[in-house]
């Protein structure tokens, strides 16, 4: 079969090489002026384009010499070096602005489907320009990811490509995906302004796209609070104990008779407050050498435990804590309302994914337990 013909659906990728900096340095997304910069100056590193590769590593794997289209240097044609695909660089003249990733859509119009890398903000961007019979699918790489248009991992995304490529009579698509967005420096300030752009085509596959991010509910309940009184309760002489971002981990700080930074991540030891609002160098040197346990609710709908507005907690302070240093934290009704009975874990490296990934127990009330099954995707 000749190359034109297995590659009937077009595709064409656009990586956003600043999507997610500021995630493990705390600054809960890139957008706005100075935060790019903020984000370097803290020693965010640039990860987009590590997880785009990924996802293309994938397609190289299943596809060898697939056809994609990419953006020029590092908004795509940088990632791909020297994978075996057939590659299509659009030129097109690069402003360093969110400008770059609109101008890359309208070079990609012959495209069926366009892949991008980044995150809710580059969602806005890309389907502000598609055409109306044009399809998108997201590469997670941003801080937060509300809408319903990503995959649930790099490896997720790439392979989800590659069947759409080799059997695109197969896949099942919907125009209803939600695209979402959160005012960035309201969130800094505390709060949580969620809105909705519009929709978009994107393929349907149950175990390997995301759904839209639930929006917060009213009331945990009374249950949920006496289960963080236990967890409390339990809490070791000695161990750091980080609490992750949300309202479900931040019962705990409350338990414990202290506010916490419900968008940002805590830290506890012996019953004080021994860190707000940390990123993740911060956490590291707080736990030393000493024993580390994470606390942390879980993203309403779409089932993230890690990997979703919690990436201050990397891979290091995962690693010293293991799957075993894991305490979840979630109501029976949000547990009971994900779009599939699954937690996922997206750590940025594979490896660790791969680790933490079986089944834990989700408390749910005092002395009320679930077990759920964690997985990278």
């Amino acid at each position: 079969m000749r190359q034109e013909e297995k590659n009937a659906v077009r595709i064409g990728l656009i990586v956003n090489p600043i999507a997610g900096l500021g995630g493990r340095v705390g600054l809960k997304g890139t957008d706005g002026p100075g935060i790019v910069a903020d984000a370097l100056a803290r020693g965010a590193a640039p990860q987009a384009g590590t997880r785009a590769r990924r996802a293309l590593q994938r397609v190289a794997d299943r596809l060898p010499g697939a056809k994609i289209a990419l953006a020029p240097g590092a908004l795509g044609a940088d990632v791909a070096e020297g994978l075996n695909l057939d590659i299509d660089i659009r030129p097109m003249p690069l402003t360093g602005s969110a400008r770059d990733t609109r101008a890359a859509v309208a070079q990609m119009a012959d495209c069926d489907l366009i892949v991008f890398a980044g995150g809710d903000g580059t969602a806005r961007d890309v389907c502000a320009d598609i055409a109306p019979n044009q399809a998108i699918l997201g590469i997670p790489c941003g801080v937060k990811m509300h809408s319903g248009v990503f995959a649930i991992s790099p490896e997720a995304a790439g392979a989800l490509i590659a069947d759409i490529v080799a059997a695109p009579d197969r896949i099942s698509w919907t125009d209803d995906a939600e695209v979402m967005d959160i005012d960035e420096a309201a969130l800094r300030a505390g709060h949580i302004a969620p809105k909705l752009y519009g929709h978009a085509r994107v393929p349907i596959l149950r175990n390997r796209m995301q759904a839209s991010k639930g929006g917060p509910r009213v009331d945990w309940g009374t249950a949920l609070s006496a289960a963080a009184t236990q967890i409390v309760a339990e809490m070791a002489p000695g161990t750091l104990y980080v609490i992750g971002p949300g309202t479900s981990a931040g019962a705990v700080m409350r338990a414990a008779g202290h506010a916490p930074t419900i968008l940002g991540t805590d830290a506890m030891r012996d019953g004080a407050v021994v860190g707000r609002d940390l990123d993740a160098t911060e956490l590291i040197a707080l736990a030393g050498q000493g024993p580390v346990r994470i606390i942390l609710g879980v993203t309403g709908q779409q089932g993230f435990l890690i990997g979703r507005g919690n990436q201050q907690i990397g891979p290091d302070t995962l690693r010293r804590a293991g799957k075993d240093g894991l305490i979840v934290l979630a109501s029976e009704d949000k547990l009971a309302r994900l779009a599939q009975p699954i937690l996922w874990v997206d750590s940025g490296e594979p490896d660790l994914d791969a680790e933490l990934s079986g089944y834990l127990r989700v408390r749910t009330g005092r002395g009320r337990e679930t077990m759920m099954r964690l997985s990278a995707g």
